[in-house]
């Protein structure tokens, strides 16, 4: 029985991104659901596959998992081949440590900068908070990379759960044109040309629906 990855709009649904990122790139076959955020029966029909009501839903079978870090676990379990997570002991605690700090963090910049699309390139002034944000992201990624980006080009080489966790991140700081030093400007470009990410920006850039709260510079809806 093939995979189910229950998802919500892609041009704003950044939880959504994680998980079909992961597996799009690690080769690991699913069916989607996309089920639109502003639809008005959206959560009398997540509910019935997820405790929170909330996307993205993975369902295999009888297994239902929800919030997109314990689906990228799941995923690392049953697809060991796909090395979601890195093989050395060290790295892969910081991977875990580093994606556990996006699950959780970096709210001011969530709030501020929703992930968008079709919003074409343009500088968003960031709160004092959001601007720590990102400040604290580029010393991550930077870390990450001086440590164990020797090989590839993502965080820990090759691309894994922690660049997943970091994937809506990346389309942020690029949708808003916030400030970041070489390494970490070097790797998002690397994310963006994963061909994943542009099968997902040309699905998200054609649909219909928007939500205002998620158009920053409402009730202008700028597209590309």
């Amino acid at each position: 029985m093939a995979l189910t990855l229950v998802i919500g709009n892609k041009n704003y649904s950044s939880w959504s991104f994680r998980p079909w990122i992961a597996m799009k790139v690690a080769g690991i076959a699913f069916d989607e659901m996309l089920i639109s955020l502003e639809a008005a029966d959206f959560k009398e029909r997540v509910l019935k596959v997820s405790g929170t009501g909330k996307v993205p839903v993975l369902i295999d079978g009888d297994i239902h998992i929800w919030e997109s870090l314990s689906i990228l676990e799941y995923l690392a379990e049953k697809f060991p081949a796909a090395k979601l997570w890195p093989s050395d002991p060290a790295a892969r605690a910081l991977a875990r440590t580093v994606s556990s700090e996006m699950h959780a963090g970096f709210q001011p910049l969530r709030q501020l900068c929703p992930m968008n699309f079709w919003r074409p390139v343009k500088t968003m002034q960031l709160t004092p908070e959001a601007a720590a944000n990102v400040r604290r992201i580029d010393a991550l990624w930077t870390d990450c990379r001086t440590r164990y980006g020797a090989g590839g080009p993502f965080l820990f080489g090759a691309f894994g759960a922690a660049d997943a966790m970091y994937a809506p991140v990346v389309s942020r700081l690029h949708t808003y044109a916030a400030p970041v030093g070489p390494e970490a400007r070097a790797y998002m470009a690397a994310v963006m040309a994963l061909p994943a990410w542009a099968e997902w920006k040309a699905a998200a850039v054609k649909e219909p629906w928007v939500l205002p709260h998620d158009e920053p510079d409402w009730p202008a809806v700028l597209r590309e």
